[in-house]
């Protein structure tokens, strides 16, 4: 029997010839991969916000260096936000105080609103980021608000970043479902994310925060959101809780996407989202990409390192398939 694939480029009655299936097979469209893709760690804050342990401020500064020293071009350092609401971050400050700052390194700090972004800048923060989500029951479980409501508060912190030249990521939660409302159409993540787009979000990263997605949702989802927004402006970060993560980030390649956040050894999850494990490892995607041929500027070794210190740190295992399989080698 031959393999589907070729059979189904055979014209209907036609008799098995190599010539033929070679010929049509290199005629075939194949979707290509970007020649370089921008990883975007996001460990240091959506990882460590949910370790119920506070984290020591120096681990983190150091971790944060030596993923720097790995090579990433973006880490996301911590977040900006009260401490009522989330104690592991309580110590932004001296966080942002603390690290090198490598020069070719950006470090986007989470500013959910006005107050939080003019701390941030005070402690020379670059970049902030904006968090906002596809469900309206999320947005009101995870900031207490609709997502109207969230919308015009980051209005407030994207003007104030344009007026001080900073640049502002925007994301948006629950694109491939809710823990809440379950299936979340593909028409209101791209509402979402162009409002954010057109308020001047130069990224926007779309997160399946529960990890319930597949390539064929990832797919829908994205066709719904390339309608409004370029290809260049859009991130994907997904997580891991069905196994689904690379292979969803692999759909978002193919139809243009060239930014894929990470967590280093799979740290994270979702307060929010019971059941929802961590973000895709930083070790598996820079493995599977660099596999593709695709330059991302990681030493992979220096990014292993990082990731066991953290989990020596924390004293657990690691979530990276990669790392686990080359602990053993």
């Amino acid at each position: 029997m031959l393999p589907l694939h070729v059979r189904n480029i055979l014209p209907f009655g036609s008799v098995w010839n190599p010539l033929i299936v070679l010929r049509q097979l290199s005629s075939s469209p194949v979707q290509s991969f970007p020649k370089e893709v921008k990883v975007v760690e996001v460990g240091p804050r959506d990882g460590l916000q949910n370790e119920k342990t506070v984290v020591p401020t120096e681990v983190k500064i150091h971790l944060i260096d030596m993923l720097s020293e790995a090579g990433l071009q973006v880490v996301e350092a911590t977040s900006f936000v009260s401490p009522k609401w989330v104690p592991q971050m309580a110590d932004h400050i001296n966080v942002m105080l603390g690290i090198k700052k490598y020069l070719n390194v950006n470090y986007p700090v989470l500013t959910p609103n006005l107050t939080g972004f003019q701390a941030a800048v005070k402690c020379g923060a670059r970049e902030v980021a904006i968090f906002g989500a596809a469900s309206e029951l999320f947005s009101k479980k995870n900031i207490n608000c609709s997502i109207e409501e969230s919308l015009e508060r980051f209005n407030a912190v994207t003007a104030a970043a344009k007026e001080a030249n900073i640049p502002v990521r925007g994301y948006v939660s629950c694109v491939l479902g809710c823990p809440y409302e379950g299936k979340v159409a593909p028409s209101k993540v791209a509402e979402v994310a162009y409002k954010m787009f057109s308020m001047g979000c130069y990224e926007i990263s779309l997160g399946d925060t529960i990890g319930v997605g597949t390539p064929g949702s990832m797919r829908d989802m994205l066709n719904a959101v390339l309608d409004v927004v370029p290809a260049k402006a859009l991130a994907v970060h997904c997580h891991d809780t069905y196994g689904q993560a690379l292979a969803n980030i692999l759909v978002a390649l193919q139809m243009g996407v060239q930014v894929v956040d990470s967590s280093v050894a799979g740290l994270g999850g979702c307060p929010y989202a019971q059941g929802a494990s961590g973000n895709v490892a930083t070790e598996d995607v820079v493995y599977m990409l660099h596999g593709l041929g695709i330059q991302t500027g990681v030493d992979i070794n220096k990014l292993m390192q990082a990731g066991a210190f953290i989990c020596k740190a924390l004293g657990k295992k690691s979530n990276s398939k990669v790392a686990q399989a080359m602990s053993k080698l």
